[in-house]
């Protein structure tokens, strides 16, 4: 399941926080996509990965490059490729939630609460414990009086 910090000081120092998803996608994750991200794609962005840089996006059936996904959907490739980083999830649509919240490995911030209203399970991390919320509202409290 996948974990989610809200400080950065609890963060693990062996693991690397990546703030800016669209520069680590375009820099690192672009070279790694392969048939897992295609799913992926289709689901947030409605495109179709044609080829390892393109995709032929909804809006006009036209051709793209990759690096015109959308960032939610950059963020959740980011976390399916490299799990063992910290990825923000700032600039993250509920579609990219929904996702990342249903991966069995990866690990992500925010300050604030990001929940999508149908999640299961997830690892809340600070520098005191790990404990694992499975319902919506808890998640939300956890995240506002968390300290």
């Amino acid at each position: 399941m996948i974990t989610i910090f809200k400080n950065k000081k609890d963060i693990p120092q062996d693991k690397e926080y990546i703030e800016l998803n669209d520069i680590f996608f375009n820099q690192n994750t672009a070279t790694k996509l392969d048939d897992r991200a295609a799913k992926y794609i289709q689901m947030i962005d409605g495109s179709e990965l044609i080829s390892k840089y393109k995709i032929r996006s909804r809006f006009e059936d036209i051709t793209l490059n990759t690096d015109q996904l959308s960032t939610g959907c950059k963020t959740v490739l980011n976390v399916l490729y490299f799990p063992d980083k910290v990825f923000c999830l700032k600039e993250c649509g509920n579609n990219a939630l929904e996702i990342l919240y249903s991966f069995d490995v990866g690990n992500v911030y925010s300050e604030y609460a990001m929940i999508p209203f149908d999640m299961e399970q997830v690892k809340a991390q600070t520098s005191r414990e790990c404990k694992v919320i499975e319902d919506y509202e808890e998640l939300k409290e956890w995240w506002e009086n968390e300290e």
